[in-house]
């Protein structure tokens, strides 16, 4: 019997690359099967719209798709496919399915009615009142006798924060808070399928709970019940927004073992002035109040970060603040980028837009310096013991047994193997002996009891 094929190409966030994931588990329990760009029967495209210019790359992507495979059934999701909408399909006769943020859910079951209905076009573009909550799909896992040792689950979708450069909030809608039992229920089946570190996904996770969807759980609440759940090694979640980082929630990196000593917490600049504008909520001294709790908590916290570059009206003098930013925190890895505009924000409609080449070389300035202390905080593991989770061999073998994984810190690590031995999920104790530019070597010096 034919089996039709499925292709997903993704850009973005980790949550568009969990909602594709998702997607291809569910076309794979509807009788789909993995293909090529050229041979798939459906393709679909989850999109991005935080950074520049993301129209012109999706319709780039699209033109790459007609001339591969003309015959196949286009899908775009995601933020682009929220902000643009039909225009997609007007442009791309191709494009036979539209799904927005919340929409997402929709999209196997639309892919299997396009495929028997070849004149149809489906659009899913509506705001939900509530999570859209999903099948996680996840016997697709097993029947694939894969494991996989590092899972994503949802907690939440949509925010309410409004930031003056950002346009998630019209992209992916209101505040949304997943149930906490539907959490659990997820987080217990990736670990029964041998995920031993978990990470919760969401706009803004700190204020999990406390928008008109949620069941009366907090964040912090919810923290401590993933961590009871037998098997889970590891948690961590993305992203926090600093204004809304709660003591309680500081607190619970003393106090769960299983929470990793890493945030991602975006700080965007280091110039109060500029927070200002951006509209994000705090200043430096708040910020920076948060980051001292956290290592109070936790000595060995590690923070990493987002950086903008050249918002409208940023001086020089603004610009440094956020290079000492970068060292007053200690970051140990940030994605920074230059300012762009995004329709409808209210930073498109500022004046005195700063110049490109300006912008250009602020930001290469800042990633030269946090390049510099990225490597040197990796200098600082050599000689230190840590666990590793295996994810899986290395593609750069050189003649050994060479395993990649990620530490708690989520420096990924390779570690040197006897030869047949390791395997996907496994925790092993390492040494490490040298730093890479963006890597760990390691040697391997015994096994979890699990191993």
């Amino acid at each position: 019997m034919y089996r039709p094929g499925f292709h997903c190409i993704t850009f973005g966030c980790q949550m568009n690359v969990n909602d594709s994931q998702w997607v291809e588990r569910s076309l794979m329990a509807r009788g789909f099967e993995a293909r090529s760009l050229e041979e798939a029967d459906v393709i679909l495209m989850n999109t991005c719209s935080v950074r520049e210019k993301p129209e012109q790359k999706v319709y780039s992507t699209l033109g790459r798709i007609h001339l591969a495979n003309p015959s196949a059934i286009v899908g775009v999701a995601g933020c682009v496919a929220q902000q643009l909408g039909w225009e997609l399909a007007r442009r791309h006769p191709q494009v036979r399915l539209i799904a927005g943020s919340d929409g997402i859910a929709s999209v196997p079951d639309a892919f299997v009615r396009l495929m028997e209905a070849p004149n149809l076009r489906l659009a899913y573009l509506e705001f939900t009142d509530s999570f859209p909550d999903r099948d996680p799909c996840l016997e697709q896992v097993s029947a694939s006798s894969q494991v996989t040792p590092v899972a994503y689950v949802n907690i939440m979708q949509g925010c309410d924060n409004f930031c003056a450069y950002c346009i998630v909030p019209y992209t992916r809608g209101p505040r949304k808070s997943r149930s906490a039992r539907a959490v659990l229920e997820e987080c217990r089946a990736w670990v029964q399928r041998g995920a031993g570190d978990i990470t919760l996904l969401g706009q803004n996770v700190n204020v999990f709970g406390r928008d008109k969807h949620g069941d009366g759980t907090s964040f912090p609440e919810l923290l401590r019940m993933v961590a009871k759940i037998p098997g889970l090694k590891r948690i961590r979640f993305v992203s926090a927004h600093p204004r809304d980082f709660s003591q309680e929630t500081i607190d619970m990196f003393a106090e769960l073992p299983q929470l990793c000593p890493r945030l991602h917490l975006p700080l965007q600049s280091g110039s109060d002035s500029m927070l200002k504008k951006m509209g994000r909520g705090y200043t430096m001294e708040r910020y920076l109040s948060v980051v001292e709790a956290l290592r109070r908590a936790r000595p060995d916290f590690a923070l990493s970060t987002d950086l903008i570059v050249g918002f409208p009206s940023e001086t020089e003098e603004e610009f440094e603040d956020t290079l000492r930013a970068v060292d007053l925190c200690g970051f140990m890895s940030s994605f920074s980028f230059c300012y762009s505009d995004r329709p409808g924000t209210r930073a498109s409609a500022m004046p005195f837009k700063i110049p490109r080449e300006v912008q250009l070389e602020r930001l290469s300035r800042l990633q030269n310096l946090q390049n510099e202390r990225a490597e040197a905080w990796l200098r600082t593991r050599v000689g230190m013991t840590t666990e590793v989770l295996l994810e899986g061999p290395s593609l750069r073998q050189d003649g050994v047994n060479l395993w990649q994984g990620r530490d708690p810190w989520g420096d990924p690590v390779n570690v040197v193997m006897p030869k047949g031995y390791g395997r996907p999920g496994q925790f092993v104790d390492v040494r490490v002996l040298s730093a890479k530019k963006h890597s760990l070597m390691a040697e391997l010096l015994n096994c979890s009891a699990d191993a």
